[in-house]
């Protein structure tokens, strides 16, 4: 019920929360108990218990919870404008994608499509767990610290998702893609 429950979470808080009847502010913040509400009104078995849980135990933190109120971290394709802390990442990040999108991101870069940002990753392994979620993964060495010097811009979001609005193919590291 945890995937599920983090799975459906992300779905409202990230994507569509009409689907469910709720209102996310300027930041993407919603009230827990409204919330706990309409989800139970479409037959789901949600307590705050459950959502606090599977807050609490999501590996890559994708949610808060502060003042009775609930959002994603990051990823929304809904109009959020979450305050997210400027900072210079490391040397190098990673993206994890999947083989099947290589011919376009070759050709392209990274970029955010209908997110607020490129989510990178500080190590490989991370990045190999997102890539799999689409398929066949790949990561994807990134220079960060070039793009740093060339005044590109970095975000570090609550959970340490790496953020920034594209990666051009000049930063990639052709040497380490990996399946």
């Amino acid at each position: 019920m945890k995937m599920n429950t983090s799975k459906q979470l992300s779905y409202w808080l990230r994507h569509h929360p009409e689907d469910v009847g709720i209102e996310l502010d300027k930041e993407g913040w919603t009230d827990l108990d409204i919330l706990i509400q309409k989800a139970n009104e479409q037959g789901f078995n949600f307590t705050l218990e459950l959502i606090e849980e599977t807050v609490r135990s999501s590996d890559k933190q994708r949610f808060a919870i502060k003042d009775g109120k609930i959002r994603a971290n990051q990823g929304h394709s809904v109009d959020v404008d979450i305050k997210f802390t400027k900072a210079i990442p490391p040397d190098v990040l990673y993206h994890g994608t999947a083989s099947k999108v290589m011919d376009k991101i070759l050709k392209e870069g990274l970029d955010k499509m209908k997110r607020h940002h490129v989510h990178l990753s500080d190590n490989p392994e991370t990045a190999m767990k997102v890539g799999m979620r689409h398929g066949k993964p790949v990561v994807i060495k990134i220079d960060a610290k070039q793009m740093v010097k060339d005044g590109i811009e970095f975000y570090k979001s609550e959970n340490n998702v790496w953020l920034t609005e594209s990666v051009h193919t000049r930063y990639f590291d052709w040497r380490v893609f990996r399946t």
